[in-house]
């Protein structure tokens, strides 16, 4: 595997507020997390977590600190700059499924690609490519009513992934989804990271989904406080459970 850093943290902070009223979210954050790592960041609330992957996604500023993605310095980019990022190399997948009610699988798969230009028949080509990939190029013409929410929740994963990004964000991506779905969107998760070399940063408070990961991050009050590489994961060992 790859070993070139794809994202670097060095001593990222972030505060928030003035004053007295002044608040500490993360203190001099030092991270970096290579090219087709699967990678799960997790801790209680208020520990950091959400504001590390909101900084890694480029949508939110670190106060001080420097972040380079894949070497460019996106502590100094522009608002238009930190949006082309993300358009261009970044995936996210969330916890609310976040698909236009009315419009089909497939358009709103497509949707990223409307930003790029693409003829629609190009668009819909590369759709329909990143639904087969999660299995659900039947349901293309199906509005989000009439999937379930693990059928949603793949649409919005074929979404994150049609524009072939870097980084796949994934923030408790089966927070709304019962167990059973929750297993075969980790799975899902997990072929993309291993057979695509798609580099995946997991925010989970669930310990048996961050068991797919093979590293954990750990916030608490705003610092990182533990990091555990090169865990075995649980990719296909569906009769383990618990914490790695």
């Amino acid at each position: 595997m790859d070993q070139r850093p794809l994202i670097e943290f060095r001593g990222i902070g972030k505060r928030y507020g003035t004053g007295e009223a002044a608040f500490t979210a993360l203190h001099g954050i030092d991270l970096s997390i290579n090219e087709g790592e699967f990678v799960a960041i997790m801790g209680p609330s208020g520990s950091g977590k959400s504001t590390a992957m909101n900084i890694i996604g480029a949508l939110d500023r670190p106060s001080w600190g420097e972040y380079l993605f894949d070497g460019v310095h996106v502590e100094n980019l522009t608002n238009d700059e930190r949006a082309l990022l993300r358009r261009r190399y970044l995936g996210f997948v969330f916890q609310g499924f976040n698909l236009l009610p009315r419009t089909t699988a497939l358009e709103n798969v497509e949707l990223p690609l409307l930003y790029r230009g693409l003829k629609r028949s190009e668009r819909q080509k590369l759709a329909l490519a990143a639904l087969d990939r999660v299995g659900l190029v039947e349901w293309a013409h199906h509005t989000p009513a009439e999937l379930s929410g693990g059928q949603q929740q793949r649409v919005a994963i074929a979404r994150a992934i049609v524009i072939k990004p870097k980084l796949l964000l994934a923030d408790e991506p089966t927070g709304s989804l019962d167990s059973a779905r929750s297993v075969e969107i980790m799975k899902l998760l997990s072929d993309l990271n291993e057979s695509e070399g798609i580099t995946v940063a997991l925010v989970t408070h669930e310990p048996e989904m961050a068991t797919y990961a093979k590293r954990h991050i750990i916030f608490r009050d705003g610092r990182l406080v533990r990091d555990d590489r090169d865990l075995p994961g649980r990719v296909g060992k569906e009769s383990q459970g618990g914490e790695s």
